[in-house]
């Protein structure tokens, strides 16, 4: 008989968290996520297998019901055949710690997916069933209370880009993107860094950008808390709003941060006006060379379908993003560990109903027009 995986966590402060690459799990992210409303709690992990550290969120869904949300963790992943039992103990672990009116756990995990090879070769999208990919996560586990949540809280399938030299990151482009980043600059377009004066712009670029593609606006002050103004935590995550501009019309945005040595397009948006001027392509090859000069390894340019297949909603973007020479990552997604079956179920319902059911994240890349 096998036996129960175990783990420990002992809670300590948001502000004590070790330094990471994910910025989901970074001291700055626990602040920003305080502002909007969640409680942070954060715990050393020390189970048989790793020393980690966790930055777990909380919130109430309703009268005695609490949802915790660990967002792009834990980073450290076991072997793949162990994902739900540790899930499970860790899950266990978290109910003790936070309390006993938590309804259910919701992991976003940063782990390679287990079907990473066959969304490649078989370029299906929504391969497999989520009723498969729950008997398979929850293999192992003694209660079988995994389930997969309705959305991706951030990205499941993103792209990408090694950062190396100037030449070599060009080289790696396909001959469209590389020739629309000349455009850009041959036609005037330039990039600049903006300042937290000019988030209302962006913010009008992200109106328009939504209205667009269809999509639901977030709040202005979801964008807003982005950027503190005490700048406490700048060393360990940099936030920057970036702007193309031609003359005087600003063509599009982005909002980058960097988190240890990677760099994440958060946020993005663009106007109607002059799209021929190629401004997006602009954007993204100064992201990339601004992460450059912060040493950065990475230039992760958010949300992709994860092949080629034209069905999927997102195909645009991975038609767009791919030609910078990136490469798709397929993570696991986001999970659900329901604790109280009865509140668990309540909730999924009106998320699969309500409007607002993606207004607990925002998806880095997704809201880009680009």
């Amino acid at each position: 008989m096998k036996q129960a995986m175990e783990v420990m966590l002992q809670p300590k402060g948001s502000q004590a968290l070790l330094p990471t690459d994910i910025l989901f799990q970074s001291v700055y992210w626990g602040d920003v996520k305080r502002r909007l409303g969640w409680r942070a709690h954060a715990f050393d992990i020390d189970g048989k297998a790793s020393t980690q550290d966790m930055l777990v969120l909380s919130k109430p869904i309703g009268r005695n019901a609490v949802a915790a949300y660990v967002p792009q963790g834990p980073e450290w992943a076991p072997a793949q055949e162990s994902y739900g039992p540790y899930l499970e103990a860790l899950s266990a672990e978290l109910v003790r710690h936070i309390g006993d009116n938590v309804a259910f756990i919701r992991y976003d995990l940063p782990w390679e997916s287990t079907y990473a090879r066959e969304i490649e070769c078989l370029e299906r999208y929504d391969f497999p069933d989520p009723g498969i990919r729950e008997i398979r996560m929850n293999f192992g586990t003694k209660h079988w209370r995994l389930k997969k949540a309705p959305n991706d809280m951030t990205v499941a399938h993103s792209c990408v880009v090694d950062i190396v030299d100037e030449n070599r990151m060009l080289s790696r482009m396909k001959s469209k993107t590389r020739y629309n980043i000349n455009l850009a600059r041959r036609k005037g377009v330039q990039v600049k860094p903006g300042t937290v004066e000019d988030l209302p712009v962006f913010y009008e670029l992200y109106r328009r950008t939504a209205e667009r593609n269809g999509f639901r606006t977030a709040a202005y002050r979801f964008f807003e808390v982005l950027f503190p103004n005490d700048g406490d935590h700048r060393e360990k995550s940099e936030i920057a709003l970036l702007l193309a501009t031609h003359g005087s019309d600003v063509l599009a945005g982005a909002i980058i941060a960097v988190c240890g040595k990677v760099a994440l397009f958060l946020h993005g948006a663009s106007g109607n006006l002059k799209r021929n001027l190629m401004g997006s392509y602009a954007l993204h090859w100064e992201a990339m060379k601004w992460a450059a000069h912060r040493d950065c390894h990475t230039y992760d340019m958010g949300a992709v379908a994860p092949n080629g297949n034209p069905q999927h909603p997102f195909f645009g973007m991975y038609r767009f993003k791919s030609g910078f020479g990136g490469r798709i990552v397929h993570q696991s997604g986001t999970w659900d560990y329901a604790v109280k079956e009865d509140v668990y179920t309540a909730f999924r319902n009106w998320e699969a109903t309500s409007l607002e059911s993606r207004g607990l994240e925002m998806t880095p890349g997704i809201a880009s027009g680009m």
